[in-house]
């Protein structure tokens, strides 16, 4: 059995979705953007697109994602028939955490898509939608998670802000093996999202770093914001308290806390 097949059937022994694709090669630029080509073809949910490294891996707002091999680089393709779909990222984030912790790894999640261990970026998503006339036709989901990346590979003006399993103490795992239990846990967070996405955002919740009430800088395209950190809305925003009392909704953003002096 090759390896996409392998994948499938250990998916399945756990419940998990049913992959209907599964593209795996040893590279690619972005597993995204070869996901993208298949859903505009009108690919089926749940098709999904690995590499063991990408050339050109992308997070959010154009950055780049190091992608040498020792890492989960990972697309899945979802075509939500709900409307709290602006809370895929926050459920992704849940999944990753939950995955995390099967392998003994404590996590934080931080808004929008980072998944944090120690401290430092353990796992990141990215969540690309295409809509039409009856609103969102397709979202490809992509994550990314440091498994056992050497350092080396790691440019140096983020080593220091970024870890992985490996170095959180976890043993060697097979790339498979924390594919699989990424996928299952996205499972079950996307069939909550259908039936209660509330239960969703308290589970995002209850694993956010705990920043609330607390002094943060907010990176946004229409210029840096400082406020208090208030809350998430049901939508999936960010909520803070500007100086004067406002609250500004957020629905994109880098959010770094503010340190005392």
């Amino acid at each position: 059995m090759d390896r996409a097949g392998a994948l499938r059937a250990a998916l399945a022994a756990r419940g998990g979705p049913r992959l209907p694709t599964v593209e795996w090669p040893e590279s690619l630029v972005s597993t995204s953007d070869g996901l993208k080509a298949l859903a505009r073809g009108g690919a089926p949910e749940w098709s999904t697109v690995l590499a063991d490294a990408q050339t050109g891996g992308r997070g959010r707002e154009g950055r780049t994602w190091v992608s040498p091999p020792g890492g989960l680089y990972l697309s899945v393709l979802l075509r939500p028939r709900f409307a709290k779909v602006g809370l895929l990222p926050l459920a992704a984030g849940v999944a990753v955490a939950e995955a995390a912790a099967e392998l003994g790894v404590v996590t934080e999640l931080k808004w929008p898509n980072d998944v944090l261990a120690s401290g430092r970026k353990l796992a990141g998503i990215l969540a690309e939608a295409a809509s039409g006339p009856a609103g969102v036709e397709w979202v490809v989901l992509g994550l990314g998670v440091n498994v056992a990346l050497e350092a080396s590979a790691v440019p140096p003006e983020i080593a220091g802000a970024v870890t992985s399993l490996a170095a959180e103490g976890v043993g060697p795992r097979p790339i498979s093996e924390v594919a699989v239990a990424v996928l299952a846990r996205l499972g079950v967070c996307y069939d909550a999202l259908r039936s209660d996405p509330g239960a969703i955002l308290s589970a995002w919740r209850s694993r956010a770093a705990p920043w609330w009430g607390g002094l943060v800088d907010v990176r946004t395209a229409d210029g840096p914001l400082q406020g208090r950190l208030r809350d998430v809305d049901e939508e999936g925003a960010l909520v803070i308290e500007l100086e004067g009392g406002e609250r500004r909704r957020l629905l994109s953003g880098d959010v770094d806390r503010v340190r005392p002096v």
